[in-house]
């Protein structure tokens, strides 16, 4: 049995502009995210890559890319990627976000994220890094998500 979000993203890949589409329909079940209005590049199974533009809704005073909008990029990447990557039998939660800032995000911004080994089917923490690059491909901040990861209750999927 395939997981339902996967199922979703691989019909909507087939149309043009398919990536974008699911990314609105992410940022519509999680509201937040579309305050930032991130689209992904690449998303399969174990890996993802997504955007956002350097605009003035997610500028701070300095007119660098807000820490905060650098954040919930991370946390778009982050959680969609183990929404796609997980069986139907399991569920994730995030534990928390530990994210270090390392430069002024002057340009677009560019968030990564892999996962080796997701076939996981007992409990357990799953640590993400994320990292996101400026156009020149600077490292402008670097976030580690921490993952719990359980068994769906039975009738749950």
């Amino acid at each position: 049995m395939q997981n339902r979000t996967l199922s979703i993203l691989q019909k909507l890949e087939r149309l043009p502009a398919g990536l974008r589409l699911f990314s609105w329909l992410v940022a519509f079940k999680a509201p937040y995210f579309s305050s930032v209005h991130p689209v992904f590049l690449t998303l399969e199974p174990g890996y993802a890559k997504a955007r956002i533009s350097n605009r003035r809704s997610v500028r701070n005073h300095l007119g660098t890319v807000h820490a905060i909008a650098m954040a919930n990029l991370c946390e778009f990447v982050g959680g969609t990627l183990m929404e796609i990557s997980i069986s139907p039998e399991m569920r994730w939660i995030p534990r928390g976000m530990t994210i270090r800032y390392l430069g002024l995000a002057r340009t677009d911004l560019t968030a990564e994220c892999r996962i080796e080994n997701f076939g996981w089917c007992d409990a357990q923490d799953v640590l993400l890094q994320v990292q996101v690059r400026d156009t020149s491909g600077s490292v402008v901040s670097e976030a580690e998500i921490p993952m719990y990861v359980s068994p769906r209750s039975k009738g749950n999927h």
